[in-house]
C-alpha cells in the first residue's frame, strides 16, 4: 500500500529507562541456535540502556511460521506495557510475514521498531502505515557485539531511543567487517580487529537535500520490488526524499547491485530521491574471507556500479558513500520514514530521531 507524498510518517512516542521493550524474531529464530550474542545483547539492553526486554513465543524458535511471527508482532505492538520493539536479528523470509499483518494494530499502537537487513520489510511496512521506524540496532549484532558495544553505535542508539530531535552523524575513525564464530565463547572476550575508516566519499552537486528517508538493505528491497510490496509510489523528486541503501554479508557482486538499481531506475524510483546515502559495504564473510586488497576492490567495484546506474537514471543525485549504516560496525541508526538532511556543501548529514 503506497503512501502519498504528503502523508509523511509520524514519529511514535519514545520509551524511557525502566520501560519494558519487546524482543522479537520477525525473520529468523537464530537466538535459539546461537544464544551467546543474544544473551549478551539482552543484558546490555538492561545494563546500558535501562530497558527490560520481554521475549515472545517465536523469538528463539527456528522455523517459526509466518503466522506465528506475525502474531508476536501484533501482541508486542498491542501491549500497552511495551514501549519499543527490537528485532533479534535479520533473516531472509520476512516478506512472507507481511500479508498476515493487520495495519490497524500498528496504527492504533505506534511504537519505535529497531531492526535492519531483512527487517527492511517491516520498516517499509511501518513507513507505508504512517509510522517512522529505525534502521539499525539488532540485539544479536550491535547490542551483542564482542568486547563491548562500539561508542558511536551506543551514542546513536541512545539518541534514537530517548531523545527526539536532530542528531548529526559522524564518520567512524575505524570500522570492522570481519566476524568471529558466535558459537565460541572466546569470541566475546575481546574487541574485534578494526581498520581505518577513511571517511565518507561525496559525489554530485553541492546542495542541501532534506526530506523523508526510504530504502534499506538492497537484497530484501529487491525482493519487495519483485513482489510489489510497500513501494512509496507518491514520492517525487520535488519532495526532496533521501534514499539510503546498503548491502549485506551475502556480498552481492557489483553487477548484481547495478541490476537492482537499474530496475529501480526503470521503475522510476531513482529520480524521486535527489540524495542517496550508500552504506559502507561489508566485503568479508566467513564463506568468502577476502584479503584486504580484495575487500578494497569489492568496494571500488560496488561504488562504480552505483554511479553507473545513477548516471543513466538520476545524474543529478547527491551521493554519499561509505556511510556507517547497515551491515557495518560501528553502525549509525537511520530513521526510516523520518527526516534526513544531507548538506553537500558542508559535508554534513543530520537525521531527526
Amino acid at each position: 500500500m503506497p503512501i502519498s507524498a504528503t502523508a509523511a510518517p509520524a514519529y511514535p512516542p519514545k520509551p524511557r529507562p525502566g520501560d519494558r521493550v519487546a524482543v522479537l524474531s520477525p525473520s529468523s529464530g537464530l537466538p535459539g541456535l546461537l544464544p551467546l550474542p543474544y544473551e549478551l545483547g539482552l543484558a546490555r539492553l538492561t545494563e546500558e540502556f535501562g530497558l527490560l526486554p520481554v521475549e515472545y513465543p517465536a523469538t528463539r524458535k527456528m522455523g517459526a511460521t509466518a503466522q506465528e511471527r506475525a502474531a508476536d508482532l501484533h501482541a508486542a505492538f498491542a501491549d500497552p506495557d511495551i514501549t519499543a520493539v527490537f528485532a533479534s536479528i535479520g533473516g531472509n523470509d520476512q516478506l512472507t510475514v507481511l500479508p498476515h499483518l493487520d495495519r490497524e494494530v500498528f496504527r492504533a499502537h505506534p511504537k519505535p521498531f529497531f531492526g535492519y537487513s531483512d527487517n527492511t520489510n517491516l520498516l517499509a511496512y511501518l513507513h507505508s502505515t504512517g509510522i517512522v521506524g529505525f534502521h539499525g540496532a539488532t540485539v544479536m549484532c550491535e547490542l551483542g557485539r564482542p568486547g563491548a558495544m562500539h561508542p558511536l553505535t551506543t551514542e546513536s542508539l541512545r539518541a534514537a531511543l530517548f531523545t527526539p530531535g536532530p542528531y548529526e552523524l559522524r564518520p567512524a575513525a575505524h570500522y570492522r567487517d570481519e566476524d568471529r564464530d558466535w558459537a565460541d565463547p572466546d569470541t566475546f572476550a575481546a574487541e574485534p580487529p578494526v581498520w581505518p575508516g577513511g571517511g565518507w566519499h561525496w559525489h554530485g552537486p553541492e546542495r542541501v537535500v532534506e526530506g523523508i528517508s526510504w530504502g534499506g538493505s538492497l537484497g530484501p528491497l529487491s525482493w519487495m520490488l519483485m513482489a510489489d510490496r510497500e513501494i512509496p509510489a507518491g514520492l517525487a523528486a520535488s519532495d526532496g526524499g533521501v534514499l539510503f541503501l546498503e548491502t549485506s554479508e551475502a556480498l552481492p557482486s557489483a553487477e548484481e547491485v547495478y541490476f537492482v538499481l537499474r530496475s529501480m531506475g526503470e521503475r522510476g524510483l531513482l529520480p524521486r530521491f535527489p540524495a542517496l546515502l550508500m552504506g559502507r559495504p561489508k566485503a568479508w564473510s566467513r564463506e568468502r574471507p577476502n584479503s584486504r586488497e580484495a575487500k578494497a576492490a569489492y568496494r571500488r567495484e560496488q561504488r562504480a556500479a552505483v554511479l553507473r546506474a545513477l548516471a543513466a537514471y538520476a545524474p543529478d543525485t547527491l551521493v554519499v558513500f561509505d556511510v556507517d549504516l547497515g551491515h557495518t560496525d560501528p553502525q549509525l541508526v537511520i530513521p526510516y520514514g523520518g527526516t534526513v538532511r544531507v548538506d553537500g556543501a558542508a559535508r554534513r548529514i543530520t537525521v531527526t530521531y
